[in-house]
């Protein structure tokens, strides 16, 4: 995970923030016997410059059903790191090229309580963007390539109260409404990477 010399601008905050001990810390550090997951925070540079792939998952999933969130999923035996988990769940959801994705930083691992699963987000930049399309129809429904601009824009942000209690960050993107880990992981990357823009945080809403 060395520095790639024709990595853009835009990623030098960024990284020296992780670098610095910058890392998500909305949530706390697994449980004993949480099952190992990946997440692929994957920006590459579009016609609206920086952005950032996302899936809507599908609607009839057992956990997280028709949620928007990274590609990625649990790690499995014969993945040597949470980087080839994530590289591997992203190639098999998506249609990903590992060879267009250079890994930059896997962030500390963060669990998510709604599945007992100990993510690993991972942070890479897609050096060669191309197309992308749902491979697996009963796991993912939408693929966006979401333009930080756009997240970072104060009309596209919220806080979101789901029935637990429970209110974080959120975003609309293309009629989706992000929450929950993935919210708060964009929350994060937006403040780090120095995209963050103010906007109204008293407004709360109940999550349909």
């Amino acid at each position: 995970m060395n520095d790639v010399p024709s990595l853009p601008s835009w990623w030098t905050p960024l990284l020296a923030a992780v670098r610095d001990g910058s890392a998500p810390s909305r949530w706390p550090a697994p449980a004993a016997g949480s099952r190992e997951a990946a997440v692929l925070i994957l920006l590459g540079e579009g016609p609206a410059g920086p952005d950032v792939l996302l899936t809507e998952r599908a609607p009839d999933l057992r956990s997280h059903a028709g949620q928007v969130s990274f590609p990625g999923g649990a790690r499995d035996p014969g993945d040597a790191s949470a980087s080839e988990a994530a590289l591997r769940e992203a190639a098999e959801e998506v249609g990903l090229d590992r060879a267009s994705v250079t890994v930059l930083e896997e962030l500390p691992t963060r669990w998510v309580a709604p599945s007992a699963f100990a993510v690993v987000p991972v942070l890479a930049h897609w050096h060669a963007p191309h197309a992308v399309t749902p491979l697996s129809p009963g796991e993912v429904a939408a693929v966006v390539r979401a333009p930080l601009s756009l997240l970072a824009d104060p009309a596209s942000r919220v806080r979101v109260r789901h029935r637990s209690g429970y209110v974080g960050p959120g975003f609309r993107v293309d009629q989706l409404l992000v929450w929950g880990f993935t919210g708060g992981l964009l929350d994060w990357l937006l403040d780090a990477g120095g995209w963050a823009r103010p906007w109204d945080t008293s407004s709360v809403e109940d999550l349909p």
